[in-house]
């Protein structure tokens, strides 16, 4: 049977919160799918309310627009990573095994949990990959970021940056690194399945096993070399 979880967010990010209910359960679910099957540019309200048998002005009441709903389900993603860090962590006591933990984490929070039964992460993992970028390079960046919008991110990164400044409080990067590590785990898989010249690694199959050594191998021959450096 699984288990409820609630991911907090920013209420400005929608009109009514999704999870609460049992439509907005069939909105974040299939939207997921649908932006996966057809991108972001082609999804439209409308395509979603005939995919879940409503209306547009149904969704409407959960949320303002696309953009909107994109935001939430990136910033859904991003808090489910957090938390997971979080978890995976908390009773580790070697730093260098905390960031490595982390870092296994970054991966594996794409994989599936029934815990939470309407978000495949695995999808949500791929639109992530594919459709991110377009959440925060916009015009409107600065004005959604005054309203909070990227709060989810900023935390993320933030838990990454205390565990790379508990391996090397020297280490004058740590913020960079820590968002750094986060872009890399979204553009290296992207790479690899559709310019694979732009990157060293592979994805067969889905299995993200050489970003995940790629992104270890990253952070810690900054962290050595440049925080010893520094010390």
């Amino acid at each position: 049977m699984a288990i409820g979880i609630f991911i907090k967010l920013n209420e400005k990010l929608f009109l009514r919160d999704p999870q609460e209910t049992k439509l907005g359960h069939r909105i974040i679910q299939e939207s997921i799918i649908l932006i996966d099957q057809i991108g972001f540019e082609a999804f439209t309200f409308k395509k979603l309310a005939e995919r879940i048998h409503s209306t547009e002005a149904s969704i409407y009441r959960y949320f303002e627009n696309k953009h909107l709903l994109l935001l939430y389900l990136l910033s859904w993603y991003w808090e489910w990573m957090r938390y997971c860090i979080e978890v995976n962590v908390q009773n580790v006591a070697d730093p260098r095994h905390r960031l490595k933990i982390a870092i296994s984490t970054i991966i594996e929070a794409s994989r599936r949990n029934p815990a939470i039964e309407f978000v495949d992460e695995d999808i949500l993992h791929r639109i992530v990959i594919s459709e991110a970028i377009k959440a925060y390079h916009t015009k409107q960046i600065d004005e959604e970021n005054k309203r909070g919008f990227f709060l989810t991110y900023k935390a993320l990164s933030k838990v990454i940056a205390q565990l790379i400044r508990d391996i090397s409080p020297g280490f004058p990067y740590p913020k960079a690194l820590a968002s750094t590590l986060l872009e890399m785990s979204n553009d290296h898989p992207y790479f690899a399945l559709h310019l694979p010249s732009l990157t060293d690694v592979q994805v067969p199959d889905g299995d993200l096993s050489q970003v995940e050594q790629l992104l270890t191998d990253f952070a810690f021959a900054l962290i050595d070399n440049i925080g010893k450096q520094k010390t």
